[in-house]
């Protein structure tokens, strides 16, 4: 089945200079980012819950507001992913109208990437790029070698080498090439922007980057479907680059121009880990700049020290009455605990972050209880496993006979108090 879309083009988000479709990221003339823009107009009564609704559980059933290619034909049912009722965290946190959009099981690899990935290989295809690639903190690297892989395209994966190495594994799995640099995401990240330049790859994150971020488009549009057609009082999201909840935004004011939903305030809340939170320090110090980081920090997925959206996410927060919050690697690990204690999700260390700083927006009173809230978690708990390593030890063995068995489960059943005081004390302090 082809997929129509609604036109589209770059634009300056700066100057407002328009340039067409092609594989470019910034502004010759002043430097800004390029971002897609739509004829919305052109959609109105084409693009109706009628018609999503009879589309593909996937992010396809959005195609018409979507940067795809004219006769493209998408088969990878990426996204749709569970919007979660959080009652048991709820009751932790002092929250009534909690939920979890749970990206740590979208297809193919486990985490929100998947979904800026098949949009930006799409366009990749359109150009007539036979290798693309990225720099990755580990959840792109994954979707991009899966992806290419199955469009018989050639990739290249370049990664900080101190990434997790579950992350690695999940993309040398696809038979990808991957390039360990000796420096951090922002180093990474400058060499594939001259990489693009000499070699007229495809890297989704660079001179793909308009296109790949409009994916993230799809995690808006799924929460007002999946809340009925509405929208949230809260989204709380984590922020490497700090597109993803810029996106969201856009997202919302979409469907509201088109009628799909009704308008309201909604404040959206970004959440960072303290060893790499330069987009929460603007938005607390009210800055219109950000002032770039080394990154030290468990959460990888987000250490982004000088993040391209920054200063236009933590202007956005701000507009709309949002805030920013960052937390601890302590706390990090204690909101894994506390989102798969009680809601039975594994998120990575990304999920941690945001499940941790909900809770604090909670006890500073950012968030009302009765507020409806979205925590958007973005990616698996099984590659992040090393984060917990040594906060779960081995159980000695015990011999096949039920005498046995009763004595460890007494043995167990009083150590069980001081157990979980000593797993769960962080979270509940969060």
């Amino acid at each position: 089945m082809e997929y129509s879309c609604t036109a589209y083009e770059l634009k300056c988000n700066e100057c407002g200079k328009r340039f067409g479709n092609r594989p470019l990221s910034g502004c010759p003339d002043c430097l800004a980012p390029l971002e897609v823009v739509y004829d919305l107009d052109s959609a109105r009564g084409e693009f109706t819950r009628e018609s999503i609704a009879a589309g593909p559980a996937n992010i396809w059933r959005y195609a018409r507001l979507l940067p795809i290619p004219e006769g493209f034909q998408p088969d990878l049912p990426v996204g749709f992913t569970p919007l979660v009722r959080a009652r048991n965290l709820g009751k932790r946190i002092g929250a009534v109208n909690l939920y979890v959009k749970n990206d740590a099981v979208c297809f193919p690899t486990l985490s929100f990437k998947d979904r800026v990935v098949s949009v930006a290989l799409a366009n990749a295809q359109k150009f007539g790029f036979t290798t693309v690639g990225c720099s990755s903190t580990g959840n792109l690297a994954n979707s991009v070698a899966a992806q290419a892989a199955r469009l018989g395209i050639k990739a290249c994966i370049l990664v900080p080498a101190d990434l997790e190495p579950a992350k690695i594994l999940n993309t040398l799995v696809y038979g990808a090439r991957l390039i360990r640099v000796d420096g951090n995401y922002d180093h990474v990240n400058r060499l594939c922007t001259l990489i693009a330049d000499e070699y007229n790859w495809g890297l989704v994150n660079v001179n793909l980057r308009p296109y790949y971020a409009e994916g993230s488009k799809t995690v808006g549009f799924e929460i007002a479907e999946q809340l009925g057609w509405r929208l949230p009082d809260n989204v709380v999201v984590p922020m490497a680059g700090g597109s993803l909840i810029r996106k969201i935004r856009k997202a919302f004011r979409e469907l509201v121009y088109l009628g799909l939903v009704e308008d309201k305030p909604v404040k959206f809340f970004g959440a960072q880990a303290t060893g790499c939170s330069p987009i929460s320090v603007a938005v607390k110090n009210g800055a219109d700049f950000i002032e770039p980081q080394r990154p030290n920090t468990i959460a990888r997925s987000l250490a982004i020290g000088n993040p391209a959206d920054g200063p236009a996410a933590a202007k956005m927060i701000r507009g709309d009455g949002g805030w920013a919050e960052d937390v601890s690697d302590v706390e990090i690990v204690s909101g894994i605990q506390e989102l798969a204690e009680t809601e039975g999700i594994f998120t990575e260390t990304a999920g941690g972050v945001t499940t941790a700083v909900t809770a604090r927006l909670y006890a500073h009173g950012r968030i009302r209880p009765d507020e409806t809230t979205v925590v958007c978690i973005t990616g698996n708990g099984l590659k992040t496993t090393d984060a917990l390593a040594g906060h779960y030890p081995a159980s000695r063995a015990i011999r096949p006979r039920l005498a046995d068995f009763d004595a460890y489960l007494k043995e167990l059943d009083g150590a069980v108090p001081e157990l979980e005081l000593a797993l769960a004390g962080g979270a509940h302090a969060l």
